[in-house]
């Protein structure tokens, strides 16, 4: 007897005593996971189609482990732009052994037995080395007892002192030092100014009155050349003036 399920938006055929891997589920190695997605029944050559699913059919599974996929790399590439991304991936898948199918009047179930034995033990004892599981799957959290308390001792009262007591304690006498030590000094008295010596006379007697400035002496001025009396210029000669000859004469 077969069955179509459907989970995490896909679909499986499954029968009795399948390791199915199927998308990630809620729950812990050992507990039992119920089917109710059941598209299609199968049992020989009688096949029952849902619409869309049977009703009343069911599949039991147990759940062995949750793990993560195999690795898968997504690269990007735009050509002629120097860009190239790689990215990787593991999907969390939940690993079922399949224990039993109902429905449609008929039931079939599987008789061995459920081994929570996970993948990663599994491919450990292939190689040949020796498993060692995760210490936080294996061991639960032990709370350790904190110890009790001590109950604190009450703090008893001072006995009061006397004023002479408080007088001869070494804080007052360190407070009285202290208030001798920075206590301000006296200001002496200023001392009156000196009375100050007269000048000495100079040596140079001072001149009484201030002698008038003297005038400075111009200098003489240089005798100007005297100037040479222009040369008288002569008449030009006028030139003859032609004499007519008489016509009379000439013939």
């Amino acid at each position: 007897m077969y069955a179509v399920i459907r989970t995490g938006g896909k679909q499986y055929r499954v029968q009795p005593g399948d390791l199915l891997v199927v998308e990630k589920l809620e729950g812990d190695p050992g507990a039992n996971v119920a089917f109710g997605d059941v598209l299609m029944l199968g049992e020989g050559e009688a096949v029952t189609v849902g619409a869309p699913l049977v009703e009343g059919a069911r599949v039991q599974a147990t759940l062995i482990e949750t793990r993560k996929g195999e690795k898968i790399k997504i690269f990007k590439k735009i050509r002629r732009q120097g860009y190239r991304r790689t990215k990787g991936h593991r999907q969390l898948q939940s690993v079922l052994r399949v224990t039993a199918i109902a429905g449609a009047g008929q039931e079939a179930r599987w008789d061995g037995e459920v081994k929570l034995t996970t993948k990663a033990e599994l491919d450990a004892h292939a190689r040949g080395l020796d498993y060692a599981a995760p210490l936080a799957a294996n061991l639960a959290p032990v709370e350790t007892a904190r110890p009790a308390p001590t109950p604190r001792k009450a703090a008893q009262p001072k006995p009061a002192r006397t004023v002479e007591e408080v007088a001869a304690s070494d804080e007052v006498k360190q407070a009285m030092d202290s208030a001798e030590t920075n206590a301000p000094v006296a200001e002496a008295p200023a001392k009156a100014p000196a009375a100050r010596k007269p000048a000495a006379a100079k040596a140079a007697p001072a001149k009484a009155e201030a002698q008038p400035a003297k005038p400075a002496a111009k200098k003489a001025a240089a005798p100007k050349a005297e100037a040479k009396p222009a040369a008288e210029k002569k008449p030009a000669p006028k030139k003859a003036a032609a004499t007519k000859k008489d016509k009379g004469s000439a013939e």
